[in-house]
């Protein structure tokens, strides 16, 4: 679930500094306009006044920088460099690995260390919650499962894993992965560039809406993604619900989407469907649910939410690994031999690719695995400690934010050899696939908030990149990657193809 974390900040469009600078003004007129009350300035140090003396912990060093701004702007201004990592390299060098700051209005505790993320991540409600901007949090509401604790969450979490692990759902997303991908491959001119991104959001954004809610293409999909492109725009607004604001057109689109929604249910209980033995999407799954708790409100509100990976996270895990790939021909040549040998043996079989299929290609989880790492699409996930909370000597007082900085991780030396050369090949001995996750890699979060989804974040890109790589080759356009507020490639990466003389697999 930490995996929509990331997508919930809007794509800027303005110049560096015009960016930097409309971040600057949002960051203050959110500190009085949040509900807030402490006053960090008052905090010199993160330990609090009952601590005893004979406590030995470790000293958390840093800064809490400008009044109510604190150090954001110089986290911000990293971001938009060709060194994001730098804001956090300069203070882990002068501070250590945690460190105390004062990010996007709260005093936070900034963690590069594995083990003291992995424990964060780890913890239960009754110690961490998330923490988001007071503008996302009035567009995603009190019953989004982005929010909500204890066991409502779990058993949504719960219901939703199950159902993505499901036999059913697998061979579904396998065969509209496929249909929708090739049928957009079909459209693609030579003669004119093709961009990656742009092509990658439309056909994840369409998988995941008919995973979610049974909607096939069509009117009604089009118009949910209208509604759901004006309600992205205001989660990174002024917290204002003012007519006429950003955060009001992005409440009024969702109001639109979540009507659809609620249609959509509502026609599913009215036609009978016995969700109980053959559950085609979430809204089934949930409304088979016996909890009273499981409304037809809290039901289309969650669906809205859990669109958001559609928009951002699986698209640019494929886009990111054309990226890579054009830039590693060695990787590129071994990838394609995988695929054009799997391709090869299904035709002489006669049986189109099923979901095992895709995954068995060793390389390419490889190659998956190091873009999720180089990538970093989620950078980082910040919690809020409920009551003063030990870690490996540094103690984090209640009320603060820790912000686990994935990124720090996964470029660490330490962790990983030459972190910042792409090297598929460190991933061949590793099984990445079940578990997917360490310590030191953690791509889809972690603890009970994993992403439910990573096995179909995995698919998706899986059944792209063989399509892609046995059916074009290709040129890439210079890009580059834009790390903040988002990832993404700054001209949405852009390719010249040209079909293979190899017959392209049918569709089933």
């Amino acid at each position: 679930m930490d995996s929509i974390i990331k997508s919930l900040l809007l794509l800027l469009t303005t110049t560096t500094s015009a960016a930097i600078f409309v971040s600057a003004l949002v960051l203050v007129l959110l500190t009085f306009l949040s509900i807030n009350n402490h006053r960090p300035w008052k905090i010199s140090s993160p330990v609090p006044p009952s601590s005893s003396a004979a406590v030995v912990r470790r000293i958390l060093l840093g800064t809490m920088g400008w009044p109510f701004i604190g150090e954001t702007l110089d986290f911000i201004s990293c971001g938009y460099t060709d060194h994001p990592q730098s804001f956090m390299d300069k203070r882990r060098l002068l501070y250590g690995k945690v460190f105390k700051s004062h990010l996007f209005g709260s005093p936070t505790i900034v963690s590069t260390d594995a083990e003291v993320s992995r424990f964060v991540l780890q913890s239960d409600a009754n110690s961490f919650v998330p923490s988001y901007p007071k503008s996302l949090t009035e567009l995603m509401g009190e019953s989004s499962i982005l929010r909500i604790n204890g066991s409502l969450h779990r058993r949504i979490h719960g219901l939703i894993g199950s159902f993505f692990k499901s036999p059913y759902l697998k061979a579904q997303i396998t065969s509209e992965m496929r249909k929708l991908l090739l049928q957009s491959m079909a459209t693609w001119n030579e003669d004119s560039p093709i961009y990656i991104q742009d092509e990658t959001k439309h056909i994840a954004f369409q998988v995941l809406v008919k995973a979610l809610i049974g909607l096939d293409p069509g009117e009604e999909m089009e118009y949910l993604r209208i509604q759901f492109q004006k309600f992205i725009a205001g989660l990174m607004s002024l917290p204002v619900k003012l007519p006429g604001t950003q955060l009001h057109r992005s409440l009024q689109a969702k109001k639109k989407m979540l009507n659809l929604v609620l249609k959509i249910i509502q026609n599913k209980k009215i036609t009978n469907i016995n969700v109980s033995q053959d559950s085609t999407d979430v809204v089934d799954v949930l409304l088979n649910d016996k909890s009273e708790k499981l409304t037809d409100e809290l039901i289309a509100d969650n669906m809205v939410d859990l669109m958001i990976p559609g928009e951002d996270s699986v698209p640019l895990l494929m886009t990111l690994a054309i990226k890579y790939l054009s830039d590693c021909p060695k990787a590129l040549h071994q990838l394609k031999e995988e695929n054009l040998e799997l391709k090869k043996r299904k035709e002489d079989l006669g049986d189109p690719l099923n979901w095992d299929d895709y995954l068995s290609l060793r390389f390419t989880q490889s190659v998956i695995t190091e873009t999720l790492r180089m990538g970093n699409i989620i950078m980082g996930v910040i919690r809020k400690a409920l009551k003063d909370v030990e870690i490996k000597g540094y103690l984090i007082p209640k009320g603060w934010c820790v912000l686990t900085h994935f990124r720090s991780v996964h470029l660490d030396e330490n962790h990983h050899d030459s972190p910042h050369n792409f090297n598929p090949w460190r991933w061949q001995n590793k099984d990445m696939i079940n578990g997917g996750s360490s310590s030191s890699f953690t791509p889809f979060g972690g603890g009970l908030r994993l992403c439910p989804g990573l096995d179909l974040a995995r698919l998706e890109a899986s059944i792209f990149l063989h399509h892609f790589v046995t059916d074009f080759r290709w040129i890439a356009e210079e890009d580059t990657i834009i790390n903040f507020p988002t990832v993404r490639m700054k001209n949405r990466m852009a390719v010249w193809v040209k079909r293979e003389n190899q017959v392209s697999e049918c569709d089933d």
